[in-house]
């Protein structure tokens, strides 16, 4: 590691608090680099400077070299992204005090994928935009050349978006995905939020074809483990599980949902709830995996039968009918 490099400090407004942070910058430069390294760049800030304020302190007076994305200034375009103590973050959003006060006054600053830092913060989106495109993300409808007036769409209707149209596309979702980083074929949370977008729009013609799409097998919906990360990491606050969720279901409400393990296990899921009231893992494994795939399974399941891990005669529980109920309010289909 290097030393530290202390940043000229800058005209502040006297009643400004003011204090004194390190960042830990990742340096690597993937032309001439075999590893990278971090450089700590001490300076004073202001109690409303963001990084992206720092960052370009940096660059402007101190060290020309550093690279990142900006451009905005303002959390609308996503160039920004980064990872700040393991969070990712837009760095032009990200007051320096609130991170100072969680983390303390040395603050890494990484790239939102190390292994794909083309140089220092800058990662190569490649992926990211191959994804992104390859769920058309354009609204699918004939254009009339000469319109005589708007196209209205009543706000109960565009409410059905659910903010899937804010989406800024800066990364942080598919960076941040563990099923982007060990399934090279999963378009990840941004492309299906984007295809939501399309499903969720009544102008679209082509949401049935969208939702066949996802519904392939290792880069569609049904690869989602739903383990929340991108909910807990979108700077826009858009949920993408949620989207995502509601694609498994828009499906099935269409009949656009193909026969497959993943579709067969949702199916046999909701009819053990609806049965019984509880989980029956063993039905649900027989219904999704049919009975010959499942034999191929017998070892693994005796030795959970010996361990007491696979329940023998389960009973339905008390006031299933309301179970049923609940079932039937939340469901959009019938399957």
């Amino acid at each position: 590691m290097s030393a530290r490099i202390v940043v000229k400090e800058t005209k502040i407004a006297p009643d400004d608090a003011r204090r004194e942070i390190v960042l830990r910058v990742f340096r690597f430069n993937a032309e001439f680099d075999v590893l990278p390294a971090y450089n700590d760049f001490a300076l004073k800030v202001a109690q409303s400077e963001t990084l992206l304020d720092a960052l370009n302190r940096i660059k402007a007076e101190t060290d020309a070299t550093l690279s990142y994305r900006r451009s905005c200034r303002h959390g609308i375009c996503g160039s920004c992204a980064v990872v700040v103590e393991n969070q990712a973050a837009l760095a032009c959003k990200a007051n320096l005090f609130d991170f100072a006060d969680r983390y303390g006054e040395i603050l890494t600053i990484d790239p939102l994928d190390k292994s794909l830092a083309i140089k220092d913060l800058i990662v190569d989106k490649t992926r990211f935009w191959e994804s992104y495109r390859a769920v058309s993300p354009w609204l699918e409808t004939p254009a009339d050349d000469a319109p005589t007036q708007e196209n209205l769409i009543a706000p109960e209707t565009a409410d059905r978006l659910n903010g899937a149209d804010a989406c800024i596309e800066c990364g942080i979702c598919f960076y941040g995905c563990p099923v982007v980083a060990a399934n090279e074929c999963f378009l990840g949370p941004a492309a299906l939020t984007k295809t939501y977008r399309f499903v969720a729009d009544i102008r679209d013609q082509a949401a049935n074809d969208r939702l066949r799409f996802v519904d392939r097998e290792k880069s569609g919906v049904w690869d989602c483990v739903k383990c929340y990360k991108c909910q807990e990491s979108c700077p826009k606050a858009l949920n993408p599980i949620e989207k995502i969720m509601r694609l498994r279901e828009t499906g099935f409400e269409r009949k656009t949902i193909g026969d497959s393990i993943a579709s067969r296990h949702a199916k046999a899921f909701k009819t053990s709830i609806v049965k019984l009231g509880r989980l029956d893992e063993t039905a649900n494994v027989l219904e999704s995996l049919g009975f010959f795939a499942a034999l191929k399974h017998i070892r693994a399941a005796f030795a959970m039968l010996r361990k007491g891990k696979i329940p023998i005669g389960i009973t339905k529980i008390d006031k299933l009918d309301e179970v049923k109920k609940l079932v039937k309010s939340a469901s959009r289909s019938q399957e």
